[in-house]
Formats: structure tokens, C-alpha cells, sequence
């Protein structure tokens, strides 16, 4: 007969991730301290080796939480789905520590692994969405067919990181206007 362990205290979970989540985004992958982790969770080391094996790990799940809902968007209105595209994209990374999360990605010291992760549960999916409402627009020939669409979604999203790092922030507006001006990039009109 076996006796069962007590069971796992999720609020604890909820409290190290956001701990964690804050302390990536604000010190970077390097200076990421479990042992200062543990203690603002209010739990310990103990704890948190129970649920993420190394640091890399606990990183992991961190990012796993950021992963954007998959919405696909396959309308009559392409230019529609970019602009609202990019507008949720908008939302998610000017939410708190997100765009300093972006710099901690790129650092050739965060580990490997969470990089790949970041770059499979955040990235690649938006990518892709950003991707199909390009091709969506190719096939109803609201666009050219022969337009570079690899730098057209590397341009949708990048326009908001070159004007964070030059310190310009990114107007109210800045979903429709670069969509707009994608969208005459690859060959389309911008609808009135």
C-alpha cells in the first residue's frame, strides 16, 4: 500500500512564474537568481527544484506562458486581418517586460534552449500568421504574386523594434499605417 505525498500547491507555481517572468525580462537570463526567485514567491529552492529541474527549465516555462493564442485569420479582407494582426501584436509587446523580454532573447548568454523556445511559442507562430494573411491576399491576387513576402513579414513586426531601440514610440496608429505600407510594399492598394 502506498501512501500519497502531499499534493502540489499551484498558487506556488502561479507565484514563481510571475516572479521569474519579471525577474527574465528585467535582469536578463544571466542574472536570473532562483534563490531570489524562491524567497519574493515566498517558498524555497526546494520548492522550486520540485517543479523545474535547472534554471533553463523554469526559463522555459516562463516563455511557454507567453505563447499568443492561435487565431487564424483567412477572411475575404486580408488587409483587415493584417491590421488586427498587427495590432494584437501591438498589445502583447507593450504589455510590462515584454520588449526588454525581446533583448534577453537576444543575448548570446540566455540558454540555448529557451532562446529555441521564445523562438517556437512566440515568434514562429506569428510569423505564420502574418505569413498566411500575405498568401491569403496573393491567392485572392490583391497583391503581387511574385512579392518577396519573407522580408514583407520580417517588416511587419520589425518597424516596432527599430523604433523602440531609436527611442520613438510607436504612434496609436502604427498597426494600420504598416500595414499600409506593406501591403503597397508587395503590390496592393490600400482599401479607402
Amino acid at each position: 500500500m502506498s501512501v500519497a505525498g502531499r499534493s502540489r500547491d499551484t498558487e506556488i507555481d502561479t507565484r514563481v512564474l510571475r516572479v521569474a517572468g519579471r525577474q527574465l525580462s528585467r535582469a536578463g537570463y544571466d542574472a536570473m537568481s532562483l534563490a531570489a526567485i524562491a524567497a519574493e514567491a515566498g517558498t524555497t529552492r526546494q520548492a522550486l527544484y520540485r517543479r523545474w529541474a535547472t534554471k533553463a527549465e523554469l526559463a522555459a516555462a516562463v516563455v511557454t506562458q507567453l505563447a499568443d493564442e492561435e487565431t487564424g485569420r483567412s477572411s475575404a479582407d486580408p488587409f483587415g486581418d493584417l491590421v488586427r494582426e498587427l495590432a494584437d501584436f501591438q498589445r502583447g509587446v507593450s504589455r510590462t517586460g515584454r520588449l526588454s523580454l525581446v533583448g534577453t532573447m537576444l543575448q548570446d548568454t540566455t540558454d540555448g534552449d529557451v532562446r529555441a523556445q521564445y523562438r517556437a511559442r512566440v515568434v514562429a507562430p506569428r510569423r505564420r500568421r502574418i505569413r498566411a494573411i500575405l498568401d491569403r491576399a496573393a491567392e485572392l491576387k490583391m497583391i503581387d504574386a511574385d512579392a518577396d513576402l519573407e522580408v514583407a513579414v520580417t517588416m511587419a513586426t520589425g518597424s516596432w523594434y527599430g523604433r523602440a531601440l531609436a527611442g520613438d514610440p510607436p504612434p496609436a496608429d502604427w498597426p494600420a499605417r504598416t500595414a499600409a505600407l506593406i501591403w503597397r510594399a508587395v503590390g496592393g492598394t490600400v482599401p479607402s
